[in-house]
């Protein structure tokens, strides 16, 4: 038996490119909920209410501290239980975001805390009301400095994407594995799958950076 066979890795291509597809499509709208979560997490924490933003704090480590497939487990499986019927793509989704918004939020709140308290004072003295302030002041300033924590986040949800396999999501990894378990051939697909993480971990990278940069001349410029 050959140990690399390019025939073979042909036949896997049109596995693995259904796989990816779901891999990416399930990362972009994961981030995209984690970025808009993991913001409203952290202004929650911003509240004046002692008893919300402790209540909100306690949440996020709740969700920091329990593991990914545990909580894919419990909203899927343990949801139907109680009426909670959801499908497995809307609950892959949900979890894969709102776990990480978590993570999120905490990039968020360590770049709004590093916002100098002058900007407040300059907001008070110039009578802007509260959202004007965030949206004006406050968060133009917080987010470009957290840039690349965020990204990381991004590259990391695009390498848990696999767990997703336990609700029956053929992503990538799943894909190759079905491709292996079909032909008894492993080595091709799961190589072609670990080099697809790396050149998009590594595009990412570049591409996270790029912004970061362009970010922070902007800000620098204004």
């Amino acid at each position: 038996m050959k140990f690399w066979d390019w025939a073979y890795v042909w036949e896997a291509l049109r596995y693995i490119y259904r796989g990816a597809i779901v891999t990416i499509e399930a990362t972009l709208l994961g981030f995209a909920v984690a970025l808009v979560w993991g913001l409203i997490f952290a202004l929650t924490r911003q509240s004046p209410n002692r008893y919300i933003s402790t209540a909100m704090a306690e949440i996020v480590e709740f969700i920091r501290s329990t593991p990914l497939l545990l909580q894919v487990f419990f909203v899927y499986f343990v949801g139907p239980q109680f009426g909670v019927v959801i499908p497995a793509w809307t609950a892959g989704i949900g979890v894969l975001g709102i776990h990480y918004a978590a993570y999120c939020s905490e990039c968020y709140r360590g770049g709004i805390e590093n916002v100098e308290g002058g900007q407040w004072e300059a907001c008070t003295a110039l009578n802007l009301s509260k959202t004007r302030s965030w949206r004006a002041i406050i968060l133009p300033q917080a987010i470009p400095p957290i840039v690349p924590s965020l990204g990381n986040y991004l590259i990391s949800m695009f390498k848990d994407t696999p767990m997703l396999a336990a609700i029956a999501i053929l992503e990538m990894l799943q894909q190759a594995k079905n491709f292996g378990a079909n032909n008894y051939r492993y080595i091709e697909a799961i190589t072609m799958v670990g080099f697809f993480y790396l050149v998009f971990s590594l595009v990412a990278s570049a591409v996270v950076q790029a912004l970061s940069v362009w970010l922070y001349r902007r800000l620098h410029l204004r």
